[in-house]
């Protein structure tokens, strides 16, 4: 069949966005064909572009893996947003813009002179989406907000931790990457209601509402039951066994597995040639094996920790109990099985070379899973887009460069 459009081909995204949250949402954009011009400023860098790893371990803007991976076919131009000049340039880039994308703290965007009221006098159908902390309404509108600070306060570590343990963290700024999923579908919709109606739309997220969707069955636990879900690590409320078990080799190496029912557990017993645990009265039932969880736990422990990881995955797999290891990043970077899918890509940047990106998340039938481009060198459109886009002559170009606008 022919390769049909990407499905946000022809639409136009002015990317205030930076950190994590803001850029993951445009990715997504770019993925889906839109043409994200990403505004930068040499004088505030983007911390992406400032913090490891590096590659070969050498400290650059354009060298940071972070800000290369989540920004991948998009495009940057280096404004100095603090001088009027340079918001000027910003206006005129919005009459060519369909979305305005910003992640700065309430009220930050507003003060700076890009505010959806001031911003739509430059194009009246336009849709912008601020994804701050905590919404442009309420006691904590002025808060600054990030990822962790979102899963603390919608609930996630005090769920997160073993039995009888303190609330532990995530182990990454899980609530960045969810909010830019969430900003990227309502983006969508807002395109499509706009192709409908003919109208913008301002869109108010807020990260901390964003993280709290994701904590529906502890709300709801606390709903009808007035009591907070309890930490339990790896274990389920109601699975056992359900937990990641030593395996053979370092530190590092771990297998999961989980049993559903009494056929899982019967073909467990099998593989661990142990048929005797399948009818002992403390494991004969899932009430029996949850009240008697640790001593179980001990048992398959004795058992994995002297095989392979992989190999305890595929002998249990083959008889369709559930397991898999615990991945490193080296692990993954190295899977066969993604790359076989195209879901990690070599891509070559100007500056860095050949190196493995996380492609596309997804396969659809009819568009292509490739990425355009590489992400840009800092301020390598600049030029391009000024002069392609807004006609600006390159004498003026020169001389706004010159005086320090473009920067």
């Amino acid at each position: 069949m022919p390769t049909a459009k990407l499905p946000l081909a022809g639409t136009r995204v002015l990317d205030f966005t930076w950190a994590w949250a803001g850029p993951f949402a445009t990715l997504q954009m770019a993925h889906m064909g839109a043409e994200v011009l990403r505004i930068e400023s040499e004088k505030r860098p983007c911390v992406t572009r400032m913090i490891p790893p590096f590659a070969d371990d050498k400290p650059g803007p354009n060298r940071a893996g972070y800000f290369n991976q989540y920004s991948q076919g998009k495009r940057s131009i280096t404004i100095d947003l603090s001088d009027p000049k340079g918001l000027a340039i910003i206006y005129d880039l919005v009459r060519h813009c369909d979305v305005v994308i910003e992640n700065f703290a309430g009220g930050v965007s507003q003060r700076m002179g890009l505010g959806y009221e001031r911003l739509i006098q430059y194009r009246p159908d336009l849709i912008m989406i601020s994804m701050s902390g905590y919404g442009h309404a309420g006691p904590y509108k002025n808060y600054l907000g990030y990822g962790p600070p979102a899963a603390a306060l919608s609930g996630f570590f005090a769920t997160m931790g073993y039995e009888g343990g303190p609330p532990m963290e995530l182990g990454i700024s899980y609530m960045d990457p969810n909010a830019g999923i969430f900003a990227a579908v309502a983006v969508m919709a807002a395109l499509v209601n706009r192709k409908k109606t003919g109208k913008g739309r301002f869109i108010d997220q807020s990260q901390l509402e964003t993280a709290t969707t994701m904590m529906g069955e502890g709300l709801m636990q606390y709903s009808l039951t007035g009591k907070d879900p309890s930490r339990m690590g790896n274990h389920d409320r109601q699975m056992a066994p359900h937990n990641t078990y030593k395996a053979a080799g370092d530190a590092d190496k771990w297998v999961s597995i989980a049993v559903g029912n009494e056929a899982e557990w019967q073909a467990l017993c099998k593989v661990m040639e142990k048929p005797e645990l399948a009818n002992d009265p403390r494991f004969n039932s899932r009430t029996a094996r949850k009240q008697n969880e640790l001593a179980l736990d001990e048992i398959i422990t004795e058992w994995t920790s002297t095989r392979d990881r992989w190999e305890v995955t595929k002998t249990l797999q083959g008889a369709g109990v559930a397991a898999f290891p615990s991945m490193s990043n080296k692990d993954l970077a190295n899977d066969e099985h993604l790359q076989k899918r195209g879901y990690l890509v070599a891509l070559e940047h100007p500056e860095v070379g050949k190196r493995t990106h996380i492609a596309m998340p997804w396969t659809v039938q009819q568009y292509p899973r490739e990425i355009r481009s590489p992400a840009p060198l800092r301020g390598a459109d600049t030029d391009s887009v000024l002069s392609g886009l807004l006609g600006y002559s390159a004498e003026r170009i020169a001389e706004l460069r010159s005086a320090g606008i473009l920067s």
